[in-house]
């Protein structure tokens, strides 16, 4: 299998501060992987070096045969490296669909109209509220709008930064779900993730990352079945 993302020895950081130490990933084609790890373990930055928001120190990164390494972040788009931010982010002041119609700015916006019908097919919710202020919405909805937005720009890889933060534990069930369907739709996803169980139970391998480096990887069942996994991430 062709991997779609190879990240390569990759260091960055702030300032003076490194957060990332020497990080190697890899994700093919329509594969959920998963990045687990407790807050401030480095995920979300590494999310933002990948995306072109932060430098890279040093390391490759190499999508669809791409060299992406420091792109500034419109070029990363361009190639379909799409991040669904963590928080949301939406536009609170900005309707349902005029959120989503900015989904397609950079990317595939002469299929625009087709891929909001896909979106509204898989967030019936979303074409209910489209003339609501995204502001208004509960977390769940501006989760779902989010991810809607994030399909708007054609991914051939979507990241998903901690989609579970903040919601119910139904609402939490219902995200899950949703993922493993983008998943079993063929779409290739990183999902970075806190809810360790969870996202093991649908990812096909996981990354465990600590102090800005991996300290695990393997497949699901692999890392279910490691003591010192469970022991120091599921309190089992």
């Amino acid at each position: 299998m062709n991997d779609l993302l190879t990240i390569k020895g990759l260091h960055a950081g702030y300032g003076a501060v490194e957060v990332l130490r020497g990080i190697d990933l890899h994700i093919a084609a329509g594969e959920l992987v998963a990045l687990l790890g407790s807050n401030g373990a480095g995920k979300t930055t590494l999310n933002s070096v990948v995306s072109g928001l932060v430098p890279t120190w040093a390391g490759q990164v190499i999508f669809d045969n791409q060299d992406i390494t420091g792109a500034h972040y419109r070029r990363v788009v361009q190639t379909g490296l799409i991040q669904v931010p963590e928080g949301r982010k939406v536009f609170p002041n900005l309707s349902v669909l005029e959120n989503l119609e900015l989904g397609a700015f950079t990317r595939a916006r002469e299929r625009r109209s087709q891929n909001l019908g896909r979106v509204f097919d898989t967030f019936p919710r979303l074409r209910e509220r489209e003339s609501q202020l995204a502001g208004t919405m509960s977390g769940g909805e501006q989760q779902m709008l989010a991810i809607g937005r994030g399909l708007m720009a054609e991914p051939k890889l979507l990241i998903l930064d901690e989609p579970s933060l903040g919601l119910s534990p139904l609402l939490v069930e219902e995200m899950f779900t949703l993922i493993a369907q983008l998943r079993a739709s063929g779409l290739a996803i990183l999902l970075v993730e806190q809810n360790v169980g969870q996202s093991l139970e649908i990812a096909d391998r996981a990354y465990v990352m600590e102090n800005g480096s991996i300290r695990f990887s393997g497949t699901s069942t692999e890392l279910l079945a490691s003591d010192s996994l469970r022991q120091a991430y599921l309190g089992v």
